[in-house]
């Protein structure tokens, strides 16, 4: 049976959150989050992504999200910050580095891959993940990066991109004033 969960190995909490409860991070002193704002490929928003740099050198993105299909869905940060409708498919492959697809693999995972998110019948989640791998370089280069959420789960394997399907969802990383 694959392994379902990336909260045994410490990379997720996931927290429940309601409008009132959820806030942006700090991020390190000195540097301000980049976030985005998730949209369909009809370009209603479906919340955002804030990624942030912690003292610790690891990234903590949190997603807030709403209005999305209940059930287990692929989000994964794309190696370019374009999100072109309606597909989506400017955005890119994941955010690899020199790493393999997914948890499982010898060489991975991807600082772009994330635990799949499990979004309830309100179709309205927060999550907050920490990343090992990730840096604010790999995120701010001359082609940007995205947050992308898919259609499916991710099944942590497949390659290049765990079999995730189509991509729902997208936002483009920009630097917060």
């Amino acid at each position: 049976m694959p392994f379902r969960t990336a909260a045994a190995l410490g990379l997720l909490m996931a927290l429940p959150a309601t409008a009132q409860e959820t806030a942006a991070p700090a991020a390190t002193e000195g540097e301000a989050p980049m976030i985005a704002e998730i949209k369909t490929a009809e370009g209603e928003s479906r919340g955002t992504a804030t990624v942030v740099a912690t003292p610790s050198g690891m990234m903590l993105v949190t997603l807030e999200l709403q209005g999305l299909p209940a059930g287990i869905h692929g989000a994964h940060i794309h190696q370019t910050g374009e999100c072109s409708p309606p597909d989506f498919e400017s955005a890119g492959g994941h955010l690899a580095g020199d790493k393999e697809h997914g948890i499982m693999a010898e060489n991975g995972p991807h600082p772009g891959d994330l635990p799949n998110i499990h979004v309830p019948d309100n179709g309205t989640l927060m999550v907050e993940y920490f990343v090992p791998g990730l840096t604010k370089d790999m995120l701010a280069d001359e082609d940007g990066s995205a947050i992308v959420i898919h259609e499916q789960p991710d099944d942590y394997t497949g390659q290049p991109s765990g079999h995730a399907g189509g991509r729902i969802g997208c936002g483009s990383l920009a630097q917060a004033s």
